[in-house]
């Protein structure tokens, strides 16, 4: 379905259903959910999404799963163009998605599906080639694998503000010392109460951090030069190790696809979602709201 009808998803009785919206660098929307996973993909620019968990970075013609329900906020990193599959928890379920958000990879089969996926109505029928379409795309995004571009957020409120904090100016520089500092904690207490509410130390959920910086500023085309530079790392070669050693790939090459997601400028106007009016979830009874988004903070 094209963006002027991609209301209609909430009001179908049909497993999945795919839209395709196009969106402005900066456009937010704020905390909000949906009675259907939203299995977002990047066909071009750079989305970030943040729940009361943790932070996810998604790079350009890759995407993210956000199980239905589940309150997120969505950023556009530059000018987006996304394509949603909107999956009923059920079929979800049956499948094997996962129950908390998940960056994948996703294939160059996945990308056709998708696209083709855009020309089928909200309403099609339980047999024919529109259903055997949507079952295909269904089974191939549970069988994606998952990238690791998650920060995960502690719920501790001391150490989820120092977090915060850094998440807006991420460093390698910032060390135990200043994050303890920022927790009012003392170092010994920072270190252990840290790994206990994210599961990692903060040097591994540092790098992490720094790591989702990154592809935020390389998928819209920042050098790899001024990158690491601002990140904090030593040298250029030090940051392209961490990044390949992370994420499979060189810097220089993750955004290097022949069709390397970047978005004219043009194919992202303005755009809004308007609250479901007249709310029919597929096979469940859960409501829920979509928040407008915010106009871009100033």
């Amino acid at each position: 379905m094209t963006h002027a009808d991609d209301t209609l998803y909430e009001d179908t009785a049909c497993d999945v259903v795919v839209t395709r919206r196009a969106f402005a660098d900066g456009e937010l929307f704020p905390m909000h959910s949906h009675r259907r996973g939203q299995f977002a993909y990047a066909a071009c620019g750079v989305i970030t999404v943040a729940t009361a968990s943790g932070t996810w970075a998604v790079p350009p013609l890759r995407a993210i799963w956000v199980p239905a329900e589940l309150a997120h906020a969505m950023h556009m990193r530059g000018p987006v163009t996304m394509l949603n599959a909107y999956i009923c928890p059920q079929s979800a379920q049956r499948v094997g998605l996962p129950e908390h958000c998940q960056v994948f990879a996703v294939s160059p089969l996945v990308r056709e599906l998708l696209e083709k996926a855009i020309e089928v109505p909200a309403q099609y029928p339980a047999q024919g080639r529109d259903a055997c379409l949507m079952g295909l795309l269904l089974h191939e995004i549970a069988g994606m694998p998952g990238v690791s571009l998650n920060a995960p957020m502690p719920e501790e409120p001391r150490l989820a503000r120092a977090c915060r904090a850094f998440l807006a100016e991420p460093s390698l520089q910032t060390g135990i010392d200043g994050m303890a500092e920022r927790a009012s904690m003392s170092r010994r207490t920072f270190t252990r109460q840290f790994r206990l509410h994210t599961g990692i130390s903060f040097n591994e959920w540092r790098q992490q951090a720094c790591l989702l910086a990154a592809v935020v500023r390389l998928g819209n085309g920042e050098p790899v030069t001024r990158v690491a530079t601002a990140l904090g790392y030593s040298t250029p070669s030090a940051f392209a190790t961490v990044f390949k050693r992370l994420l499979g790939v060189a810097p220089s090459r993750y955004f290097a696809d022949p069709a390397n997601g970047q978005c004219s400028t043009s194919l992202a106007p303005p755009s809004s979602l308007e609250p479901i009016s007249n709310p029919n979830p597929c096979r469940s009874t859960i409501a829920a709201t979509i928040d407008k988004p915010s106009p871009k903070p100033g």
